[in-house]
């Protein structure tokens, strides 16, 4: 734990160094309410914005637990609302690429220069490409395919920069902001892990219910149950050590090809 604090840690720090303003996503869930915890944690008072999209079909469980955590943590929420209509990657009239475009307008409008994504790279293939410092252009897609530099002529993804703050300079007018994950290197089970150390409230919906709980949340439409009795934090942590189901395996949208395009076009 005390390794993975210090490097989310230096992460961190090296963000507010780096950027002018910088924007953190918020949603509820268990990942990104850990990531605002470790962040107010860091520093005396929180240095960044949260920002919420929101499709206005968000658990009322959800709602009610942000509005917990951002009393707690005493952070700015700003809320974007996200236009809902058919999405034609994911085939839902929900969240998918509706939510980029959300973000797209959220960061004109505050001018944000870096925005910071509780992603992990062991939760889906997609993610697991991502770099701690990873840059998006001015449609916000993100270069993750790049043919024929491998040794064998496969295609593999650009390197972590070994000097961020020259690397972020370089991207200049390419550039339109920057996306930050400092808890890649954490898995599901650590996020758990670290939640039951520091006694940090977590969204209700994640305990077993008549046998179902949530174990990844989005909004009511792309969310499902799935089988489980683990009603507290120790059953969630010795059902995690044992289980072989997918975390986001209850994520309607999560389709491995549809994630990736979405992620190409600057999804979450």
């Amino acid at each position: 734990m005390k390794d993975l604090l210090s490097k989310t840690e230096y992460v961190l720090k090296e963000t507010k160094a780096l950027f002018d303003k910088v924007g953190v996503l918020y949603s509820g869930g268990k990942d990104s309410t850990a990531l605002l915890h470790m962040i107010s944690n860091v520093f005396y008072e929180f240095p960044f914005k949260a920002i919420h999209l929101d499709n206005g079909k968000d658990f009322p469980e959800t709602i009610e637990f942000m509005n917990k955590i951002q009393t707690l943590l005493k952070f700015d929420l700003i809320k974007e609302p996200v236009e809902i209509k058919y999405d034609d990657i994911t085939g839902l009239v929900c969240c998918g690429h509706n939510k980029t475009e959300a973000l797209k307008r959220v960061i004109a409008k505050e001018k944000f220069d870096a925005i910071i994504v509780a992603i992990r790279w062991d939760e889906h293939g997609i993610r697991g490409l991502e770099r701690y410092f990873s840059p998006r252009d001015k449609e916000f897609r993100w270069n993750f395919y790049n043919p024929g530099k491998g040794q064998y002529g496969e295609a593999l993804q650009d390197a972590e920069f070994i000097d961020w703050g020259i690397a972020v300079k370089d991207f200049g007018k390419n550039c339109d902001h920057v996306r930050i994950h400092p808890i890649l290197h954490w898995t599901e089970l650590d996020i758990w892990d670290y939640i039951r150390t520091t006694n940090l409230p977590i969204n209700k919906l994640y305990f077993s219910k008549n046998g179902m709980r949530f174990r990844s949340i989005g909004c009511i439409e792309c969310s499902l149950a799935v089988n489980s009795n683990a009603s507290t934090i120790d059953e969630i942590l010795e059902e995690l050590r044992t289980t072989k189901t997918k975390e986001r395996e209850g994520r309607v949208q999560d389709k491995e090809l549809a994630m990736q395009s979405l992620r190409a076009l600057g999804y979450m």
